[in-house]
């Protein structure tokens, strides 16, 4: 084998080796893409949890997007008015007036007490597991109250009462968002200091199907929405739905809910719960002889309490009864009163 031709030409293949490289650590130098000192000071003073909260995969990408594309300052709730404040040094701007604060909430009230259990379930111990399979609860959209979501709480938030739901430590709740990825119904939302009145309740079902599996549920009777002076209440799934921008806090949707289900916010971590000392009035809903049977009233009532024939006297089931008042606005003699 003739080695000639090879020998002659590794003078050449260095020099171009030697040009190449020349060449590409020119563009190293020439090309190299300067990373903003900005972003590392602002991933050290963001808290590391990378729970997400931000909107932001981890910190480091919200630091990024807070250097290259102007995120806000005020999106981590776990770090709150001190890593924001700590932001807006690094930044050169001024902290405070967009942060809002926020804190995880269950929307649902559908405790052992207001709620059936129908199987006496024997598996593992698991939102997640037992969601797949049947339902333990009586209310298909309520919490099954095995404590995924304290499970995943890296805050030590959330803690299980003694009536089977979860509970959160408002003091401690970061609004994270780690308990509402983790809870198979979506039941746990967050709430913010501009929220007054919410719904704790996510059912779909409707009047008396609601009151047949849960005592505390709404029964989409629409008499908040109807009392609502400003029109802040719209109905959406048989449930309500409040505009906050709108909303005044007059309570009054509060008030006439018949069922507990409209609360009012903000929400205070729960203490000792005191006793009930108010006293019922012993008033009825009744139907009088004026009737004229019309089915008016029947036609209206959202727990299907009210019977008769038509052309006949209706009667109201008092057991049923919720008193939402909705037969009495709507019948047309003027025959259904409190007695």
């Amino acid at each position: 084998m003739d080695w000639s031709n090879f020998v002659k030409a590794i003078p050449s293949m260095g020099a171009l080796g030697a040009l190449f490289a020349g060449g590409l650590a020119y563009a190293s130098v020439k090309f190299e893409v300067q990373e903003d000192p900005k972003k590392e000071k602002i991933d050290e003073a963001l808290p590391g949890i990378d729970c997400g909260a931000c909107g932001y995969p981890g910190c480091a990408s919200y630091a990024d997007g807070i250097v290259n594309e102007d995120a806000e300052i005020s999106l981590c709730q776990p770090g709150g008015e001190e890593v924001e404040t700590a932001i807006a040094e690094i930044m050169g701007l001024e902290a405070g007036g967009a942060s809002v604060e926020q804190v995880a909430q269950l929307m649902c009230q559908g405790d052992r007490e207001a709620t059936l259990y129908q199987v006496d379930y024997q598996g593992i111990a698991s939102c997640n597991a037992i969601n797949m399979e049947e339902s333990i609860k009586s209310c298909p959209y309520g919490c099954l109250g095995f404590g995924d979501c304290i499970e995943v709480c890296s805050f030590d938030a959330m803690y299980m009462n003694d009536k089977g739901l979860p509970e959160i430590d408002l003091e401690k709740c970061t609004a994270c968002g780690q308990c509402i990825e983790e809870c198979p119904r979506d039941i746990i939302e967050l709430v913010n200091s501009k929220q007054e009145v919410t719904t704790k309740c996510r059912s779909l079902l409707k009047g008396s199907k609601v009151k047949n599996v849960c005592e505390v549920g709404c029964i989409a009777c629409t008499l908040c929405a109807q009392e609502c002076p400003v029109d802040a209440i719209t109905m959406e799934d048989n449930l309500p739905v409040v505009d906050d921008e709108q909303c005044i806090a007059c309570g009054k949707c509060v008030d006439v809910c018949p069922t507990g289900s409209m609360v009012e916010l903000p929400l205070e971590t729960p203490e000792e719960e005191e006793e009930d000392t108010t006293e019922s009035t012993g008033d009825e809903i009744v139907i009088t002889e004026a009737c004229v049977g019309c089915t008016v009233c029947a036609e209206v009532c959202p727990v299907d309490a009210i019977t008769g024939e038509q052309g006949e006297q209706h009667q109201i089931d008092q057991d049923k009864c919720i008193q939402c008042e909705k037969c009495i606005s709507e019948c047309p003699t003027d025959a259904i009163e409190y007695q």
